[in-house]
């Protein structure tokens, strides 16, 4: 009789287990510990050829051409507003779904902060899971442009603003746009004078240069490079503290062209904001493996980009600080909200 009763209960607490198990199993996405159990998306909040389109497809091919991740990640391009559209779907629509993942830079934190358009949305309505490059803004002309330095259009906006269209792959006032203003801002030059055109991604950007339809855009330096190599464009200065390789590596930079100015771009990787533990915790150990691998390398060369890795905790931290840094640069510019 004992031993029936042992068997009972015994088998009421395998079934008690086996009910708490599926529970689990049935909560909010991702939460299972055999993450991922399908497809992932990464989003790239623009248009094809920018340098979140460029950085959402190094990731997708990288784990998926190593297998660290083997279920299929695909990529998909959502402009519109600079990042600003998607970034408000992410965070209202796609906030428990572990299977959802966004590429960001500082526009993350620059729409979150400006006046004019800004978003109500930012990084801490995200889960930040890795920063992985840096890149830097460069100042572009066509190559058959009678603009020869960076200070020979400073000095045509200075006589007259409305005869230079500067364009950029952002919406005014977002990351583009303070590339491109702050020589001006640094040259006495008042930044609300500037003629600034925007288009939804740096792809976009760099055929209105092509097309004649501005006369300078500000862009990423990564993305430039191919248009340099092929003899269409010149790149008069970058925003980085020291001169870049490859097909840049003539190019001065502000301070050589003496604006006493730097602008680093990141771009990192975010899930949603409750992201699940089993899905960042995936995440950060596949993201740091993947920085590792010589496919990664090849893709930050073959990009242009430079390797700067920051795992979740770190890269919350940094973007706690590059917000102070962001909201100092807007104030100046008289962008800030």
């Amino acid at each position: 009789m004992k031993w029936k009763k042992f068997k009972i209960v015994a088998m009421a607490s395998v079934m008690a287990l086996s009910l708490a198990a599926c529970a689990k199993d049935d909560g909010a996405e991702g939460s299972s510990s055999k993450y991922p159990e399908k497809n992932l998306t990464i989003v790239a909040p623009s248009g094809a050829g920018g340098g979140w389109d460029l950085t959402a497809r190094a990731i997708a091919k990288t784990m998926n051409d190593t297998k660290l991740i083997e279920k299929p990640i695909t990529v998909e391009n959502k402009p519109g507003g600079g990042g600003a559209v998607y970034m408000a779907e992410f965070a209202t629509k796609e906030v428990k779904n572990d299977y959802a993942l966004l590429v960001k830079s500082p526009p993350l934190l620059i729409n979150n902060n400006k006046a004019e358009g800004n978003s109500p949305y930012g990084y801490k309505d995200t889960t930040p899971l890795a920063q992985l490059t840096r890149d830097y803004g460069a100042i572009v002309v066509k190559a058959d442009s009678d603009f020869k330095t960076l200070k020979d259009v400073l000095e045509a906006i200075k006589k007259d603003a409305k005869s230079v269209t500067l364009a950029g792959g952002s919406a005014p006032g977002s990351m583009d746009h303070l590339v491109g203003v702050l020589p001006a801002f640094e040259y006495g030059i008042d930044p609300k004078t500037v003629k600034y055109v925007s288009y939804d991604g740096g792809g976009e950007a760099v055929a209105a240069l092509l097309g004649g339809n501005a006369d300078v855009i500000a862009t990423d330096a990564s993305t430039i490079g191919q248009y340099v190599k092929s003899g269409d464009v010149r790149v008069l200065a970058v925003s980085s503290s020291e001169r870049l390789g490859g097909e840049l590596s003539e190019v001065p930079t502000f301070k050589e062209e003496g604006i006493d100015a730097e602008f680093t771009i990141w771009r990192g990787l975010f899930g949603p904001k409750e992201m699940s533990d089993a899905a960042v915790d995936y995440w950060t150990e596949k993201l740091k493996a993947m920085t590792e691998t010589d496919e990664w390398k090849a893709e930050l060369e073959r990009n242009g980009w430079q390797s700067e890795y920051r795992g979740s905790e770190d890269f919350t931290k940094y973007l706690e600080d590059q917000d102070k840094v962001i909201v100092e640069l807007l104030t100046a510019l008289g962008m800030q909200k």
